[in-house]
């Protein structure tokens, strides 16, 4: 195990699916990701997903469940 402090500077980034991760800031965003507007250490920005992230569910899954129970009433 790395002894060493973390000192990277992370940014919270968002995909399509409406799916959370971090990524470190002085590196360009992963195809298919974008800025979510927070930055920090690393457990400050994994607090901010706790937060926000409340429905672990992909925006696809919630959508197609939505439109599956509208069709059953």
């Amino acid at each position: 195990m790395d002894e060493t402090e973390d000192t990277t500077v992370y940014k919270v980034v968002v995909n399509h699916e409406e799916q959370y991760s971090i990524w470190p800031a002085d590196r360009a965003n992963p195809l298919g990701w974008n800025d979510v507007g927070k930055q920090g250490q690393k457990a400050e920005c994994l607090a901010y997903i706790k937060e926000v992230w409340t429905d672990m569910r992909p925006l696809s899954l919630r959508k197609q469940m939505e439109q599956d129970a509208a069709k059953q009433q």
